[in-house]
């Protein structure tokens, strides 16, 4: 018998191997080093392997790690601070972001990291300045980090609306210079736990050099270009100014569409552009939540899927949909397809569930490693609990009805058990590798220093939210 690190016992289990959701009835999981190294009936496991660590899940749902394929974790300073807002970017974020330090930033990392893994997210995909303090954080707790380290040449300030970006050499030096600093130190970092991309923001906020320059090195170091693409009419409208091109046309003419680029959001992309995405084989992660809150708009996930793209899930940003939490991109996800084309069948349970884990691990480059649960991967498990009135009650015949309660009724506050890398970072809703008193006290000091520099911008600007305090609606 081999002592090994830990087996879990499940009742109701989906893999997601295959093409479906990969259901397993009554299974057990062995866990040593980090991998899963068998998946067999609970008497095989228990006659070949012995641990001191044995997880009973047989009365929750067990799933692999959910994979946010894109967040802003560093913005969650700003939760709340931006929503029912026309110009998002300038009347909302930039009041408070143009003003955030690097301290200020790493705070708000940590509490979105913190909110992500309590709501069983075991794969942050992560893209903004200063990704160093995520990545130490990341490294800490012990969960997955697909980043994205910004390069940016538009300097940040308040820009009016259709004002063009002021480009500055030194900033695009300092921006690609710091992504290169953290690829250097952190890219396949903690036994490969960390990838780095680099993520020019956009193509309307550096300049045509950086994305050659960022493709080039994508290429070289085997690793992606992670960028917000036909992120909306601004990008739009700066690209007519700069270039007489929509995005899409821009970045094809140049050779610039391939498989070593990751589009984020896509909310402007004509259905021609997303086909032509599509055969370069580039890739998308959705932000549904994010994208309606921001623009009102339902990006062309379903097409991006039928021309026979990989889609991923993403939670943004906690100034967009004010929380890391994939359960409610899921649900948002079917509803809002279904709203679009009038069709409740568009977008079914299974479809989402699988967006929020393996075909999000294909969409940023880490399925070999994560985003289903089967031998030779990262043990990358969370447990949903059934004992619940909103899980309640389960069917098995003539259909099991765990997968539509899962996307349509459970929260990310459902989760009681994450494990990552095989080892067990949540338990019984508690963090076990980091003080979540501390990460939550750090954030609002963070904040509260942030509202003297922030408060006079706010004001002059004079935006939505202005006129709701004035009018006492906020």
């Amino acid at each position: 018998m081999k002592k090994i690190d830990m087996i879990v016992h499940t009742h109701h289990m989906y893999t997601m191997q295959g093409d479906g959701v990969g259901y397993e009835k009554d299974k057990s999981i062995a866990v040593d080093g980090g991998k899963i190294i068998e998946i067999a009936a609970r008497e095989e496991i228990e006659k070949n392997y012995d641990s001191s660590q044995v997880v009973d899940a047989r009365s929750h749902i067990v799933l692999p790690g959910l994979v946010d394929g894109h967040m802003h974790t560093t913005s969650s300073i700003l939760r709340g601070v931006a929503q029912d807002v026309g110009n998002w970017m300038m009347h909302g974020t930039a009041p408070f972001l143009v003003n955030a330090t690097r301290q200020t930033r790493a705070a708000g990392g940590r509490l979105g990291i913190a909110e992500a893994i309590l709501n069983g997210t075991t794969t942050i995909g992560d893209e903004g300045p200063f990704e160093a303090a995520v990545c130490e954080f990341v490294a800490k707790v012990g969960v997955r980090g697909n980043i994205g380290c910004r390069i940016r040449s538009a300097l940040d300030k308040v820009y009016a609306p259709g004002q063009l970006y002021d480009y500055d050499e030194g900033y695009t030096e300092e921006t690609f210079g710091e992504a290169m600093e953290i690829f250097n130190k952190w890219h396949r970092a903690q036994g490969d736990r960390i990838r780095v991309m680099f993520a020019p923001q956009g193509a309307d906020f550096v300049s045509e050099e950086v994305l050659f320059k960022a493709q080039e090195l994508a290429r070289e170091k085997n690793t992606f270009v992670y960028m917000h693409l036909s992120q909306g009419d601004r990008e739009t409208k700066q690209m007519m100014m700069r270039y007489g091109k929509r995005t899409v046309d821009f970045l094809e003419e140049r050779n610039l569409l391939d498989d070593r680029l990751i589009g984020i959001h896509l909310t402007n992309a004509q259905e021609d552009e997303v086909r032509r995405i599509v055969e370069h084989g580039s890739r998308m992660v959705l932000c549904s939540a994010a994208i309606g809150i921001i623009d009102g708009i339902v990006p062309p996930a379903k097409q991006f899927q039928d021309f026979g793209g990989t889609v991923g899930l993403g939670s943004d940003q906690a100034n967009g949909n004010n929380e890391h939490n994939l359960f409610n991109e899921m649900r948002m996800t079917a509803m809002f397809n279904k709203i679009k084309y009038a069709d409740p069948e568009v977008m079914p349970c299974w479809k989402v569930l699988r967006m929020a884990t393996i075909e999000g691990a294909k969409a940023i480059g880490v399925d070999d490693v994560t985003g289903s649960i089967e031998k030779g991967k990262d043990a990358d498990i969370i447990l949903v609990r059934t004992d619940i009135p909103s899980m309640q009650p389960v069917y098995e015949t003539p259909m099991r009805n765990l997968i539509p309660n899962i996307v349509y009724a459970a929260t990310g506050r459902d989760v009681d058990t994450v494990i990552s890398g095989g080892k067990i970072i949540v338990k019984d809703r508690k963090p076990v590798t980091f003080d979540l008193e501390e990460v939550i006290a750090e954030a609002q000091e963070a904040a509260d220093k942030l509202v003297p520099a922030a408060e006079p911008v706010f004001w002059e600007i004079n935006g939505v939210n202005a006129g709701y305090m004035r009018e006492g609606k906020l």
